[in-house]
């Protein structure tokens, strides 16, 4: 069920079926997320069995402030309080050291957990009323999608995925971001990304006073939206050079296939049988637009979805993952 996440009556409601162990999908800026009371093992266990997620994939907790980090993480380095003070609320999550008591379903069996701060009003005030009795209250929210499929950024699109299976979904509107998180590990030195995001590591690099490298190599924590295969539609994707893009489009069609264009430079062109989306020519707006636009061509019923390449710019690269992992996981479904 949908509602108003504004009603001060939803909050109570969510908080409630949270704390006894239900689910409730929310907004933040990035996408919807799948919330359970992290402290809670079988509230995690529906997470993983309404996503059909593999249980050895790790969730972030989401937590009201970075006061209650201590809670969650023991031995937070400097170099991580820094980067709370910049960032939080905001889409960054960073890896840490987890306390004992932190649920390994959470970890996905691993020492380690990820924290965040997210930068919606919405998720600020669930979490600050689940947090009200202890204080420490996370809220463990994986993108609340069908796992590996296209993360959802609108209320409609959790009702889609995962319908009846949710109790209650907050509606926050469409999400500002449009991508998930940047995922910064600081559990081992310096810090380093694992998954890049909104906040690129140009921007990580004047609180750090370094570049961050981006890591994904054996040896590193498993993270959120990690594998080769991610956010990906039931339809086969390909990404298509701009300059091989129209050739590529007309080729199809002598072939009688179908095909749905997503593009930032190339407008729509006439006389074409398919459907074709234009984005905004800059990263933080196509960011925005991408999911949403991959969920359109989805039910376009088109036998291909093309995208148009994006330009080879650090600016461009937290997207560019996206595309690449939604291409290797597309048309499996």
């Amino acid at each position: 069920m949908i509602d108003d996440s504004f009603s001060s009556n939803n909050f109570v409601r969510a908080v409630k079926l949270l704390r006894a162990g239900a689910l409730v999908a929310f907004p933040t800026e990035t996408v919807y997320g799948l919330g359970a009371d992290a402290a809670n093992p079988a509230a995690i266990a529906k997470v993983f069995a309404v996503k059909g997620r593999p249980f050895n994939h790790p969730l972030i907790v989401h937590l009201a402030s970075r006061d209650a980090v201590p809670h969650w993480a023991e031995g937070v380095p400097d170099v991580a309080w820094r980067l709370m003070e910049h960032f939080w609320p905001g889409p960054l999550t960073l890896i840490l050291k987890k306390q004992a008591w932190v649920p390994f379903a959470v970890s996905g069996g691993q020492e380690t957990v990820g924290l965040r701060v997210p930068g919606h009003p919405v998720a600020l005030e669930l979490l600050h009323r689940f947090a009200a009795d202890g204080g420490h209250g996370g809220i463990a929210a994986p993108s609340a999608n069908r796992f590996g499929r296209i993360s959802p950024t609108t209320a409609a699109h959790v009702e889609e995925e995962l319908g009846g299976r949710v109790p209650l979904i907050l509606d926050g509107g469409a999400c500002a971001v449009g991508i998930e998180s940047t995922i910064v590990d600081c559990s081992r030195g310096e810090a380093v990304v694992l998954r890049p995001g909104h906040l690129s590591p140009q921007r990580l690099a004047a609180v750090l006073g370094y570049l961050p490298s981006i890591i994904t190599t054996a040896g590193a924590p498993r993270v959120s939206g990690s594998l080769t295969a991610h956010y990906a539609p039931q339809t086969q994707l390909r990404v298509i050079a701009s300059r091989h893009l129209l050739a590529f489009i007309n080729a199809l069609r002598h072939k009688g296939e179908r095909c749905g264009i997503i593009a930032h430079s190339q407008p729509p062109q006439l006389g074409m049988p398919h459907a074709w989306k234009m984005l905004p020519a800059d990263p933080f707006g196509y960011a925005q637009e991408i999911y949403a636009a991959m969920r359109e061509m989805d039910h376009a019923a088109v036998d291909l979805i093309v995208v148009e390449s994006l330009p080879d710019a650090p600016a461009w690269a937290a997207v560019s993952d996206r595309l690449r992992r939604s291409a290797a996981g597309a048309g499996r479904g």
